[in-house]
């Protein structure tokens, strides 16, 4: 699919479980973890709207299990 024309191919911002960013063509199917957050645009506005939320790129689970960094006392 292109975008109004342009030749441009479209592209979906997609979340897995961990909360980690990807982009994905519109005319594939997504793989399986992953779901549309909503976004969807040429690939440049893609990996923009990624840069913009996507601020720690560490998993979920890294960044909900660490309770902060620890004193060497």
């Amino acid at each position: 699919m292109s975008r109004h024309g342009s030749g441009e191919r479209l592209f979906f911002v997609v979340r897995n479980h961990e909360h980690q960013y990807s982009i994905w063509p519109v005319a594939e199917v997504l793989p399986e973890g992953w779901s549309a957050v909503g976004m969807q645009g040429t690939r440049k506005e893609c990996l923009g709207f990624v840069e913009q939320h996507w601020t720690d790129i560490r998993p979920l689970s890294a960044r909900t299990s660490s309770s902060g960094p620890k004193s060497h006392t």
